[in-house]
């Protein structure tokens, strides 16, 4: 966990005690307040979110190497091997990949898990149906990894750069404005496994 993970729970601790409050305040008659103090909370939460932005605006885009564990708390992603094949008017990528459960204590997975291989001009192409491969958002207990892979085509003049993953929710969603610092899909510079 990072100080901008710090920052955003301490954010949604705040909004939680405001609006409780602001509740409240209108169940007691008191709407002139109720009103001043949600205006103030309003403006609090755009300032946040474009803080938000802007620190992703100028923030270096975070490069993760081939072999690297990509972690979200306790859950990580490791590309272990990518390969590329030609295939007609497309290519091939295979990407050999592991999960795993940092985790000590807790049986955990990673809901709504999804990853993309991305081209240098921002476009996704999502993996190719196979109903046999491990699921990213498989249940692992403590400590434990499994051995998983994907294939993804894209036209073969197009240049694969990374892998995209996350969880929880989608692609630059709403997510990536909440955490300070998570919105670099916004400027073509997302957090990414490097392939090429």
């Amino acid at each position: 966990m990072t100080i901008l993970d710090l920052v955003f729970l301490l954010a949604v601790l705040c909004s939680a005690v405001v609006l409780i409050g602001v509740v409240v305040l209108a169940m007691r008659g008191r709407f002139r307040r109720a009103g001043r103090v949600l205006g103030v909370y309003v403006i609090a939460a755009a300032a946040y979110v474009a803080l938000g932005v802007i620190v992703s605006g100028i923030a270096r885009q975070r490069v993760i190497a081939i072999g690297d564990p990509w972690c979200f708390d306790d859950w990580c992603l490791t590309a272990e091997r990518v390969t590329r094949a030609p295939d007609g008017a497309t290519a091939l990528y295979h990407a050999d990949l592991r999960i795993a459960s940092r985790a000590r204590r807790v049986t955990q997975r990673a809901n709504g898990a999804w990853l993309f291989l991305i081209d240098a001009s921002g476009r996704r192409y999502a993996p190719e149906p196979d109903s046999s491969a491990v699921p990213l958002d498989a249940l692992l207990r403590p400590g434990e990894s499994l051995a998983t892979a994907r294939v993804f085509r894209m036209p073969a003049d197009a240049r694969a750069v990374g892998l995209v993953t996350g969880h929880g929710g989608s692609y630059c969603g709403v997510m990536s404005f909440l955490v300070v610092g998570q919105s670099g899909c916004l400027f073509h510079k997302p957090t990414m496994i490097r392939i090429e």
